[in-house]
């Protein structure tokens, strides 16, 4: 059976037929030109603009709800939309759809597919709304708009926004904030809107002005504004907000709009509700509906269309064809469905479609339905011209129909693969390059590839700059799909390359993956120094201890530097600890993340090398796994320098107790052995901000002027709670300082009793960094302090002897028994014997107190001990100052001791006694710690001291 050619069954729109140029402008609407009448009749006219929009399932879904939510009615809707569709999607197309029903009302209710829309939304009619229309690439903030019109100057989007709903009563509620470039808060803009009346807010192209306006801090305030504005919308009973930003994935975005576009999208979709406009399936009834004519009863109620009976024997005949070889077809082409599948694409061939569909949108910048548009509108308007003149009488517009010598149409297939940033000539090189491989690899010749000289050779011209060609081949290397490169050798074959596996691989990695990647990467980083410990990733202030230590925390990457909120955020943080104050503020150091865009694309390229790895390793030829090899080894070193160079920050408090923010500059992991904390500290150190040592002068220059006594805990803690002190990594310096300035006269380390007396009190002596003490129970004081009460002490009342009598033994209290603080001296007192002239009675000095169990073996410390045994056999054998001599040394007991005292360096041992009777000992001067007390004897058995 003959076939008509498809150019006789359907007739492309005039200016296809007429062969017309097309640029993509031409299926780009402009809002901004909707709203001021400049915009071509295709989108100017309403009734125009319906009859060519094919209604999908989502934009019937948004225009229902908008509908419904200014009718009043909030059930099954939403106030705030974010238009999230790929770049080319139909984000402005569907604005403009809302912005005609919203002017128009009720006039409305019978244009083409209107009657859908208001049964889905369940109202009787197109609510009549007041409309503000806001275009990014439209307004300039410099400038500004009216001013020399009779209308006021505005400078902003809120002021634009203002003016429109209200004209010049309008703008005087903002007027002040305009002129401040400050976004207004939620009670100004809810000042904008009528009660009486619905509005519609439509804003576009804002990725666009962010990146403009950034440097002017516009970038913050429109983000302020909308989130502003989203709060406030979704306070109102019909009032709708709907914003287009574009596709992240858009290829111009630098980092920095990566960045703002992420804040934007995670703000609005908060606040909102995202929505798709454009779906895959229905993509061929959208191009249909735009491309050619079809005549009203041939539009079925739901927006479908109605193929005449020539087209569908066209369609019956290829699905026979298609079911008589369906072992040779592709399995992903619906074979059981053919005949619905060609008359859902008629008058192209559906492979033509799906090829866009399922290679074309992997591309960064291919714009999914405009620039399907503009590549299909060209084809068709070429075809249509060919098939009248003779050239050809295709059934269908099909793959093979490319019209590829065609400049406008090659010029719009560059644009879409992102080769119109290149000049004509490198074009023209690639072209070429490409061309020498595809005929030198080819051809059953032994040698299948193509080397470089020969592609040289290939390309040679008088003007061409011969080292282009390799640039030029490293760019086809790393870009073409089948085309295979291993050192110097090209050619093309029929298998995909490693670039082709990357490309599918990233489409499928999940964010949720992506972030996993990101933070078990990050420890790694930060793991590689094990001097701090860091604490990681915390969302609560709770979650960071308040303790007087060093701390280093990691940031999570989501809240980097290009996110307004983290500063606050690391503020409140670092003052709170859960519901109450943070004291040791200044312990905290915070790692940031400067933008975690970089970062997120490199894990997510490392995952996608490794997925390959593990899936399509059975169909990789050895060069190409070691190739894979190599690029996963590469993905993983570029990925930990992306940590390196994203936390290049920290944040702690200042001397002025304000949050400041130090960027390490330019940094890789080759910049210091010890990793990234090492090279932290290192900044840290050199900035006066981390010391490790500490002089007691620094103690005595900081003194607090509300302090006579500081205690050894207060001040350790200082170095953590005041950002006037330095941080310290080590919190032991405290105690070397202190022992440092008691032995070098700069402070004195005390304890204080009741009676307001010091005790111990060691200045100007050699002390232990042992035998400091941390505790609010003893302190230092200065040098003039000590020095005062030194004199204070230098004639001390006579002691009185109190004698006691006990088991026949004349006992005397030298002192009083101390219960908290004792600096003890003891000496051998002896008194005349009774009856005996001149004679001496056997003598026995006691000091009485108290030790705690807790506190005995620092009373040994404090006191000493002799490496003899005791007089009751406890080996107490550490050779220090005395020998301590008791009638127990269960620490749980509070003895009674004998001590000895040494005389010109000897130690005297007791001599032989009776059994259960004390021997000879001596007493030696000693301190006892503050909180310490004990009970000690000596007895002198008529032996000369």
């Amino acid at each position: 059976m003959a076939l008509k050619p498809w150019y006789k069954v359907v007739t492309p729109r005039a200016d296809l037929r007429e062969g017309k140029p097309l640029d993509a402008s031409e299926f780009a609407v402009h809002l901004e030109q909707v709203r001021d009448g400049r915009a071509p009749d295709d989108y100017q006219k309403p009734e125009r603009f319906f009859d060519r929009t094919y209604l999908t399932q989502n934009l019937t879904g948004l225009a229902a709800e908008v509908m419904r939510r200014l009718a009043g009615i909030k059930t099954e809707t939403s106030a705030v939309f974010n238009m999230a569709t790929a770049f080319g999607g139909g984000k402005t197309h569907a604005l403009t759809l809302l912005y005609h029903l919203a002017q128009h009302g009720p006039k409305a209710d019978r244009w083409t597919g209107v009657g859908k829309l208001l049964d889905k939304a369940g109202v009787k009619s197109v609510p009549h709304a007041d409309a503000a229309v806001f275009v990014g690439t439209e307004f300039d903030s410099l400038t500004g708009r009216g001013g020399d019109d009779g209308t006021p100057l505005r400078k902003t989007p809120w002021g634009e926004i203002a003016f429109q709903l209200g004209g010049a009563d309008g703008f005087a509620v903002v007027a002040e904030h305009d002129r401040q470039m400050i976004a207004p808060a939620d009670d100004v803009i809810r000042r904008l809107f009528r009660k009486d009346r619905p509005c519609l807010l439509l804003l576009d192209e804002l990725m666009n002005y962010v990146s403009r306006y950034r440097k002017l801090g516009m970038a913050t305030q429109l983000y302020d504004f909308l989130q502003n504005l989203s709060e406030t919308v979704r306070g109102e009973d019909n009032v709708v907000l709907c914003v287009s930003i574009p596709s992240s994935i858009e290829l111009e975005m630098s980092a920095e709009d990566q960045a703002d576009y992420e804040r934007l999208r995670r703000m609005l979709d908060r606040l909102g509700k995202a929505v798709i406009i454009a779906a895959e399936a229905e993509t061929s009834e959208i191009i249909r509906r735009r491309l050619f004519e079809w005549d009203s009863p041939a539009v079925t109620q739901d927006g479908r269309i109605l193929l005449p009976h020539d087209a569908l024997a066209t369609c019956n005949e290829y699905a026979d064809w298609i079911n008589t070889h369906r072992q040779q077809v592709p399995t992903w082409f619906p074979i059981d469905n053919a005949r619905e599948a060609f008359a859902a694409t008629f008058p192209f061939h559906p492979t033509l479609l799906s090829v866009f569909e399922r290679k074309w949108q992997a591309i960064l910048r291919f714009q999914r339905t405009r620039g399907i548009l503009r590549l299909l509108a060209l084809w068709a308007s070429r075809a249509y011209q060919d098939g009248f003149k003779g050239a050809h009488a295709d059934p269908l517009i099909g793959v093979g129909t490319a019209p590829l010598d065609d400049a406008m149409f090659r010029a719009a297939v560059f644009e879409q693969l992102g080769e119109d940033r290149l000049e004509g000539e490198a074009v023209e090189t690639i072209r070429k390059a490409a061309t020498a491989i595809f005929f030198e690899s080819n051809g059953g010749m032994l040698r299948e590839y193509a080397t470089v000289p020969e592609v040289r050779l290939a390309v040679a011209e008088p003007d061409l700059d011969i080292g282009n060609v390799e640039t030029v081949l490293e760019a086809l290397g790393t870009t073409c799909y089948y085309l295979s490169v291993e050192r110097t050798y090209y050619r093309f074959s029929l298998s995909p390359n490693l670039n082709k596996l990357l490309a599918d691989r990233r489409a499928n990695i999940q964010p949720d993956t992506i972030e996993e990647r990101m933070r078990a990467e990050i420890q790694r980083v930060f793991a590689s120094s094990s001097s701090v410990q860091p604490l990681y990733f915390p969302e609560r202030s709770g979650q960071i201890p308040d303790r007087p230590a060093f701390t280093l925390i990691v940031l999570a990457p989501e809240n980097s530097l290009r996110d307004r909120k983290t500063l606050p955020l690391v503020e409140t943080m670092t003052r709170d600890h859960g519901t109450s104050s943070r004291t040791f503020k200044s312990a905290l150091v915070w790692a940031i993340a400067e933008d975690d865009a970089p970062l997120k694309e490199e894990a997510r390229k490392a995952l996608a090398w490794e997925a390959s790895r593990d899936e399509d390793s059975d169909r990789l030829d050895e060069a190409q796994k070691q190739q894979l090899a190599e690029n996963i080894k590469k993905a993983e070193r570029d990925l930990r320098e992306s940590v390196w160079r994203t936390y290049k920050n920290i944040a702690m408090l200042g001397k002025d107790n304000a949050l400041r923010t130090v960027d390490l500059g330019l940094i890789h992991s080759s910049s210091i052995t010890g990793g990234i904390i090492a090279l932290i500290l290192q900044r840290l150190r050199q900035d006066g901000d981390v010391e490790d040592n500490i002089s007691p002068n620094f103690l005595v220059r900081n003194w607090p002027p509300a302090f006579k006594e500081w205690s050894t805990k207060s001040v350790r803690e200082a170095f953590f709670a005041s950002p006037q002190f330095p941080r310290l990594l080590n919190p032991d310096v405290v105690k070397e300082t202190l022992a440092r300035g008691v032995q070098n006269g700069y402070l004195a380390y005390v304890g204080k009793k009741a009676s307001g007396e010091y005790a111990p009190f060691i200045y100007n002596a050699p002390m232990n960094t042992g035998d400091v003490e941390i505790s609010d129970d003893v302190s230092i004081i200065t040098r003039e302090t000590a020095e005062a009460y030194k004199k204070t002490q230098e004639s001390p009342t006579p002691q009185v002897e109190t004698p006691i009598v006990n088991d026949g033994r004349t006992e005397y209290i030298a002192g009083s028994g101390s219960q908290s603080s004792e600096a003890a001296t003891a000496n051998i007192i002896e008194v005349p014997a009774p009856g005996k002239k001149g004679g001496t009675q056997a003598t026995q000095l006691m000091w009485t107190g108290d030790v705690p169990p807790q506190k005995w073996m620092n009373f040994y410390t404090a006191v000493g001990y002799h490496p003899r045994e005791d007089a009751t056999g406890c080996g107490l054998r550490r050779p220090l100052r005395a020998n301590i001599v008791g009638s127990t040394c269960a620490a749980k007991t509070r003895p009674r001791l004998t001590v000895a005292r040494v005389r010109s360096g000897a130690w005297f041992s007791p001599p032989p006694r009776a059994p259960g009777r004390p021997g000879r000992w001596f007493l030696t001067t000693s301190h006892v710690p503050r909180g310490l007390s004990a009970s000690a004897s000596a007895q002198s058995g008529g032996h000369s001291a």
